[in-house]
């Protein structure tokens, strides 16, 4: 077994490989770029190595400079975790090149997988039924409008070269092929050093299956079961869980059999994952094959009862795989959520910055996996995911409510973050039913005739939520102020119940609250409802807020401003107002709040460096017309004219760098 190693990533996969590492006794060595010296991956390392700038090209993506800080640190191996190098097979040949052990695959097998086009290929001669389409890739537009001609809209573009969802484009009509293949050939190029394009049909409504391949030197594959991965947005996963519960036993044996089947004709060694779409009829077809450790690779550990990363490390060590096929069974039902840095409201937009706050959830079979602490600097140069979320329960309601009750205990602040949206796919009713697609997100949240509003216990647990802390932080200042009242001759009686409305919305809420144990247990009727409600010791100045309603522990994270309280449990955010009632009666008479004009000018939506200028002075342009491109923590975005003008002044260049709410463009008034 190896002494040393150096992990060639960062943030919670960097982690993730050191917490193995240091249970095997083999040292660590990280490396990271000027912006990353205080991540945690630095911290918890045994030695860190500075690599250079904030671009990945300077630092993580630096082949030679990787290589070389894993020479001198006297490293045997090196674990390339997950994007960045993981699939580089360049990167694997020099890395062996160097008398050093790569913990994965080897080069050949990273290339020809890695290559979209050879991989399916190989999995038609392997037998593995595959998705229709061109197969060869696309250079020019007129390549991929006759591919499109014989395949048939709609179509998907994607990268020969590339994984994680980026540069794929969906193309409903021939109108749209010109811009989609472009943004889909630059964000290749920049992504994966590969500009070349293949033309597939795309299958609506399918399932992401994918099965859990591993194997080592000595000719053992063995798969560990399905993931499914169907809740995404723009091709990014979001919610995965282990197993699926659109697979029964003999279907999950044929896709298994078919992956290591796949794996053994490429010569696979070490761990990886054949991807497969799964349509409405119950039909599979290969998508991809990932030569590298998942980010979801957790579900299938806890499903498993067994350490990937270990495995990893004593498989490119020499060791036989301890286990057969026969031996692998799937125990329970596992859940993960990504937390990543983005503005859900503001349709997924980066977020970066300073974290204010941390604390993560705990409890029974719950796991976190964070790169990111209090005082850790979220950088517009590297993928928005923070952390995982892991929930393992006897079967699929357990593990789901056991990850709703942990999201709702996470808290960060500082930046934005999709915890609150992550549980409202959890709790939305068509999850509850496991009836997933990957169009799940769009039908059911994105789109407004189909979005529902929280369930009436959600939004009464909240209400009695918010009272009750807003009744206790004022008698908090009452009791401050007790000695003065006493030196004038103030005094009351104790009362008995306090009386409140709870405005949020529409939604108006009548309550009472009965105090039973000395501000620790209070009977809160909510209209005509009756909660018996413990409260945790010095629990109501938090912004994490414990109760236990009526026997249940329930979490609340929750943001102060005089009577207004906003609060956010499983899943819904909603601003509360507090009224005494005789405030209550003259709510009617206050003023109520004017909406601010935009002027004529395009703000940046979000954070990140301009790569193209689209416009000049005096142009005139249309609505939904692309007039700059904005690369953001790996994905580029067009930002468009939000109507038809024509241009007074471009304040921005192709380089710059620019934050949420900067001006791009001045129009005309006119």
């Amino acid at each position: 077994m190896f002494n040393k190693i150096l992990i060639a990533n960062r943030g919670e996969i960097a982690v993730r490989v050191i917490r193995t590492c240091k249970a095997m006794g083999i040292g660590t060595v990280a490396v990271y770029s000027e912006p990353d010296f205080r991540s945690v991956h630095v911290i918890k390392a045994d030695e860190a190595v500075l690599l250079g700038g904030a671009r990945p090209s300077e630092s993580y993506l630096a082949i030679d400079k990787v290589i070389d800080a894993a020479l001198a640190t006297g490293c045997q191996a090196i674990h390339p975790g997950y994007g960045f190098l993981s699939e580089n097979p360049l990167f694997a040949e020099k890395v062996v090149a160097a008398g050093l052990t790569f913990i994965g695959p080897p080069a050949e097998v990273i290339a020809s997988m890695g290559d979209k086009i050879a991989a399916k290929k190989l999995a038609i001669i392997a037998q593995v039924p595959t998705v229709p389409g061109h197969s060869e890739p696309v250079v020019s537009l007129e390549e991929a409008l006759s591919a499109a001609d014989v395949v048939g809209f709609p179509i998907l573009l994607k990268p020969a070269a590339g994984g994680g969802g980026k540069g794929m484009r969906i193309v409903e009509r021939i109108e749209e092929m010109a811009s989609a293949l472009k943004l889909c050939q630059q964000e290749s190029l920049k992504s994966f050093s590969d500009d070349r394009i293949f033309v597939e049909r795309y299958i609506r409504k399918p399932r992401h299956i994918e099965i859990q391949v591993i194997a080592d030197q000595h000719g053992h594959v063995v798969h560990l079961g399905e993931r499914e991965c169907s809740i995404q947005r723009r091709y990014q996963k979001i919610v995965e869980e282990s197993p699926s519960c659109a697979l029964d036993p003999i279907l999950r044996e044929k896709m298994g059999t078919l992956a290591c089947e796949l794996a053994r004709r490429a010569g696979y060694v070490n761990a990886g994952t054949v991807e497969f779409i799964l349509d409405e009829n119950g039909e599979f077809f290969f998508l991809e094959m990932n030569t590298r450790l998942q980010v979801e690779h957790p579900v299938t550990e806890l499903v498993n009862s067994m350490d990937l990363v270990e495995l990893q490390l004593r498989i490119a060590a020499g060791e036989a795989l301890p286990f057969s096929q026969n031996d692998i069974a799937l125990t329970g039902w596992a859940m993960e959520v990504r937390v990543c840095a983005e503005d859900p409201q503001r349709g997924f937009v980066p977020s970066i910055g300073l974290i204010t706050r941390y604390a993560a959830p705990r409890g029974k079979n719950v796991r976190v996996d964070s790169g990111f602490d209090a005082g850790s600097t979220v950088s517009v140069y590297y993928d928005p995911l923070l952390a995982k979320v892991i929930t393992w329960g006897e079967n699929r309601e357990e593990a789901r409510r056991r990850m709703v009750q942990a999201l709702n205990g996470y808290h960060i602040e500082g930046i934005f973050t999709n915890i609150d949206f992550a549980n409202q796919v959890l709790t939305h009713p068509v999850f509850i039913k496991g009836e997933l697609s990957t169009d799940f997100i769009p039908t059911y949240l994105l789109d407004e005739k189909s979005r529902i509003a929280p369930p009436d216990e959600v939004l009464t647990s909240m209400a009695t939520a918010t009272t009750l802390i807003y009744h206790l932080r004022e008698n908090l200042v009452q009791k401050s102020l007790l000695p003065l009242k006493a030196k004038v001759g103030v005094s009351s009686a104790s009362k008995t119940h306090y009386d409140y409305v709870a405005k949020c919305d529409d939604h108006v809420f009548h309550i009472r609250l009965e105090n039973k144990d000395e501000d620790l247990q209070w009977l809160v009727r909510v209209d005509e409802k009756v909660y018996l409600v413990t409260i945790p010791p010095m629990e109501f100045y938090r912004r994490r807020l414990k109760l236990n309603i009526d026997g249940e522990d329930a979490f609340f994270r929750l943001k102060y401003s005089g009577n207004f309280i906003e609060a956010a449990f499983c899943g819904a955010t909603s601003s509360f107002e507090i009224y005494n009632p005789r405030e209550w009666a003259l709510a009617g008479f206050m003023p109520q709040p004017v909406e601010k004009a935009t002027g004529n000018m395009l703000d940046c939506p979000m954070p990140g460096l301009v790569v193209d200028v689209k416009v000049k002075a005096g142009e005139r342009v249309f609505r939904g017309q692309e007039l700059i491109i904005l690369e953001s923590m790996k994905m580029e975005s067009a930002v468009s004219a939000p109507a038809d003008g024509v241009v007074e002044s471009v304040c921005v260049q192709q380089g710059d760098a620019v934050e949420t709410g900067t001006v791009l463009v001045h129009f005309k008034k006119d």
